[in-house]
């Protein structure tokens, strides 16, 4: 069985709600149902055959065309796997339960907004809000693992209840920003504002610079559950098990003692 397949015929003009492209709603399906399966493009609906060439029988493991104009990618989703080869837009992994999304480039606002469960990796840069609560809820990502190869924009984790944020390089302002569990672990800079009006939790910092790292480090010592944590431990993030939500980090070395809270 090779993988089910959507490749753009031509490039996106309008927004495209993928959400009905994920293993959950396509399994069990014949490839005609496949073909005429309704999407929502614009302001009209349109069948998926006219926007992909479509290929491959494996529902559990979904493959689609990337474009900044792909929203809704992989939402709602409990299983299997979805690959975005490209850029994807707005709210990829919202609502996600299970299974592993991957953005082979980068992603738009909302990235795993109010993730509940899986794996969620962005190969390059995700927007502002990045495992944070939708506008008027007070619930951000509560389970899961969030990877950005990248940068992030600003807000990432906002009201954050539970789970695991680990980004490569830069994060932007308010990082944490009330957050109420959860761990957030950044190896590049950060911007101002960071942990604003946070309760719980925890931020991970390696190459911010040191007005931030002291402030930062009050925090840390606020919540005596992680008093281990300092910016020189940090040089392997890597090799993480982070967070309380005991999910390892894809692709960890075995070799090396995951980094994290302290047994005892």
């Amino acid at each position: 069985m090779t993988a089910l397949s959507f490749t753009l015929k031509s490039p996106l003009r309008q927004r495209l709600d993928a959400s009905p492209l994920v293993p959950d709603r396509l399994l069990g399906k014949s490839p005609k149902e496949i073909a005429t399966l309704d999407l929502q493009y614009g302001n009209r609906r349109i069948a998926a055959a006219d926007l992909f060439d479509i290929a491959g029988d494996d529902a559990e493991s979904v493959r689609i065309s990337g474009s900044p104009k792909l929203d809704f990618a992989g939402r709602g989703m409990t299983r299997g796997s979805l690959i975005i080869d490209g850029d994807a837009g707005a709210y990829v992994g919202m609502h996600m339960k299970g299974g592993r999304l991957c953005v082979s480039g980068s992603a738009g606002l909302y990235a795993a907004c109010e993730l509940k469960g899986g794996i969620v990796e962005i190969c390059g840069n995700a927007g502002d809000l990045l495992g944070s609560a939708l506008p008027g809820n007070k619930k951000g990502m509560s389970e899961g693992v969030v990877i950005v190869r990248g940068d992030a924009g600003d807000r990432v984790g906002d009201h954050m209840r539970r789970g695991s944020i680990l980004i490569e390089g830069n994060a932007g302002m308010y990082l944490g920003a009330r957050m109420t569990a959860g761990t957030i672990a950044v190896r590049g800079r950060i911007g101002a504002c960071a942990g604003y009006a946070m309760k719980r939790g925890t931020l991970l910092v390696y190459g911010s610079p040191v007005s931030n790292r002291r402030h930062l480090q009050r925090l840390w010592f606020t919540y005596p559950r992680f008093p281990a944590f300092a910016p020189q431990r940090l040089s392997g993030l890597e090799y993480l098990l982070l967070g309380d939500s005991g999910v390892p980090v894809p692709g960890a070395s075995t070799g090396r003692r995951p980094l994290g809270p302290r047994q005892g």
